[in-house]
């Protein structure tokens, strides 16, 4: 089968497409064969060895971490799925491989795609939709009746953050382009924040939660709207050292993490907040919950019109790291 693999970490790193063999199953395993996987800023973070402390991986590597497609095979174990099954998943952390003809996945990280939903929209749900849900349950202990602000929260993350934080009973207040003001709006954003004509940190009131999706250039603004006792997520800024004593690391990687993070915790302190850091997993069960609210509430994932095929995949990198696509980027297999 092709996949595009990764020989070394480096900047201007570049993906080779090559013959592998399929992948052989394990009991507990299914064979996926890939109909749609999608692209992300985490694949360039990966390449470039941005995260090797967090997860390095043995290379070559096949990359990808979210896919669609069909099962193909299943282990002696496997009870959930059956062949001809079309799902869905964020690949685990350990394994992943998603741009590639065939893929190896654990079942406990999979998860049937939405009922009427196609292959390409279902490929761009699984890595935001975990990411909002792991980040408001467990590293925000969000609850009803709790307001949240997520800058930048138009694109591919908010559309999946603002059904669930409304499901959880939230009030949610979002910055975004114009062009998506009235959808969410319609999703029940409670505040909606051209960047183009006004800047939010100016209007609106104290937050409990703000989600970081920008990175370090915004952090000032967005502590100016956390209430004292909240919390700040950030998706883009680094782990620090609530990171690392959360992930049980190595007294080494705490010592990094805890330096790396020093000026984020002080920030946050400085204004009676918290900083948090995300670094998503695979979690099948979640993400069966996230298919109800997609099926629910109709959600329906923006994907970027460029057409990209497995052999295009520099490219479609390319798009992400350096360019403005109008949603999520994906391989068509």
């Amino acid at each position: 089968m092709q996949a595009a693999q990764l020989d070394k970490y480096q900047q201007d790193f570049k993906l080779v497409v090559r013959e592998i063999p399929t992948p052989e199953i394990t009991d507990s395993e299914v064979l996926v064969q890939v109909k749609a996987a999608a692209v992300n800023p985490l694949d360039m973070l990966i390449g470039t060895g941005s995260v090797k402390l967090i997860q390095d991986y043995a290379r070559p590597i096949t990359m990808g971490n979210e896919l669609s497609g069909i099962v193909t095979a299943v282990g002696k174990q496997v009870t959930d799925f059956k062949i001809g099954d079309a799902v869905y998943a964020r690949l685990p952390l350990t394994k992943i491989g998603a741009f590639a003809e065939y893929v190896a996945v654990d079942q406990q990280a999979l998860a049937l795609m939405p009922r009427e939903m196609d292959f390409e929209h279902s490929a761009a749900i699984p890595l935001t939709g975990l990411t909002a849900y792991q980040g408001l349950h467990e590293e925000l202990g969000a609850r009803p009746g709790q307001s949240m602000m997520i800058p930048g929260g138009s694109g591919s993350f908010g559309q999946m953050a603002i059904p669930i934080a409304k499901a959880m009973g939230m009030k949610v207040s979002v910055s975004g382009n114009a062009r998506a003001k009235e959808q969410l709006l319609a999703q029940g954003v409670t505040t909606y924040f051209d960047y183009h004509k006004e800047n939010y940190w100016e209007r609106l009131a104290p937050v409990d939660y703000v989600i970081d999706t920008i990175g370090p250039n915004e952090y000032a603004h967005e502590l100016q709207v956390l209430k004292r006792g909240g919390r700040l997520l950030s998706l883009r800024m680094g782990p620090n050292r609530q990171f690392a004593k959360d992930h049980k690391l190595p007294f080494w990687k705490t010592t990094l993490f805890t330096l790396a993070g020093l000026k984020y915790d002080r920030q946050a302190r400085q204004v009676g907040g918290q900083y948090r850091f995300i670094f998503v997993r695979s979690n099948g069960q979640q993400l069966r919950t996230i298919t109800r609210l997609v099926e629910e509430a109709r959600i329906v994932p923006p994907i970027d019109p460029t057409p990209f095929k497995l052999a295009d995949i520099n490219e479609a990198l390319k798009l992400v790291a350096t360019g403005h696509p109008k949603g999520k980027v994906l391989i068509h297999f």
